[in-house]
């Protein structure tokens, strides 16, 4: 029926409600604020019933089908909350919600809940059958990208704001932690009065919340952000996260990077090159960038490098292998 995401629903709502409401994504935050905002317009919808129901293993579909057929005396619209944890329904789930929604009454609203979907999932019937009807509502996690200009939207909301400079600094503090940098924001609210913040005011009020995952140092790394790579492989330390894991993530990238770089070499251009490396997602475009900065031999001398840190980690050389991940990972980023 229609694809938004979660910062388009308040106005989507304002227009009037539809029957039925699909909220998927990996950003907790955002699916709890989107529910709670359909809630809300429904409840001011005359939609004075609710009732909840948790997907779990032993979960009667029945159910489902008993409320959607039964209205309460008292009541003359409800909304029928039904929440999937897992995002699998099963066999019996899946067919029970295809049949749900090719009989949607308009006296309920139904709203359904699931995390962030795989691409078989998204390929099923029943959710191509909810996509159908539904209003499906992506709250996708914040890219770092847009994460100065996110808080600077919450910042708005409370009649706050701050330098671009002062944004990227909260940015970097509650990377990878939307819910915790969220939760900063909300903190200048109560400490400072309404206006223009300034950065001494951000940082002596915001604490480090930032949630470091390997995966942003890889993203740091290929995109060529010194600083940034820096910054989250000392918050990883910090964290006790496994070396083999780290210099695992790095030379990964470094070696579809090499397989990329091959086949060019061999006259592929890099959108096929690409493909037969088997490079989809997030990763696309920071590798195409990467092939275009690297050249082979780099590469050939960055898993040299991997090679020799496996070897320190695995106690066979002498070595610090957290700062000779520094100097691998450094060498790339500051690569142009």
């Amino acid at each position: 029926m229609a694809h938004i995401d979660s910062e388009q629903l308040t106005r989507h709502l304002e227009a009037g409600l539809k029957p039925l409401y699909v909220v998927t994504g990996d950003a907790l935050l955002l699916a709890i604020e989107a529910a709670d905002s359909i809630r809300s317009a429904a409840r001011k919808a005359g939609y004075s019933e609710r009732e909840t129901f948790v997907v779990e293993q032993y979960f009667k579909w029945a159910e489902l089908r008993n409320s959607a057929q039964s209205m309460s005396l008292f009541t003359e619209r409800k909304v029928m909350d039904i929440r999937i944890a897992s995002g699998k329904p099963g066999i019996e789930g899946a067919q029970a919600l295809q049949d749900h929604v090719e009989n949607l009454s308009p006296d309920i609203l139904t709203l359904i809940s699931l995390p962030k979907l795989d691409k078989t999932t998204q390929n099923s019937k029943w959710y191509s059958a909810l996509q159908k009807h539904a209003v499906v509502v992506q709250a996708d996690d914040i890219s770092r990208n847009a994460l100065p200009n996110w808080l600077a939207g919450r910042l708005k909301r409370q009649g706050q704001s701050a330098e671009p400079a002062t944004m990227e600094f909260l940015a970097d503090r509650s990377e990878g932690n939307l819910l915790a940098a969220y939760q900063e924001v909300q903190k200048l609210a109560l400490i400072y009065p309404a206006g223009m913040l300034s950065f001494d005011q951000v940082k002596d009020a915001v604490m480090d919340v930032a949630r470091y995952d390997i995966s942003k140092l890889s993203e740091a790394m290929l995109s060529g952000n010194a600083e940034r790579y820096a910054r989250i492989l000392e918050g990883l330390r910090a964290e006790g996260t496994a070396t083999v894991l780290v210099l695992w993530a790095v030379s990964e990238d470094i070696r579809k990077l090499g397989k990329v770089l091959q086949a060019m070499q061999r006259g592929s251009n890099v959108n096929s090159a690409m493909r037969e490396a088997r490079i989809w997602g997030a990763n696309l475009n920071l590798i195409e960038h990467a092939a275009r900065r690297f050249k082979l031999v780099q590469i050939e001398r960055a898993m040299l490098q991997a090679a020799r840190l496996d070897k320190t980690i695995k106690g066979l050389r002498t070595g610090d292998v957290w700062d000779e991940l520094l100097q691998l990972g450094l060498r790339f980023a500051r690569t142009t």
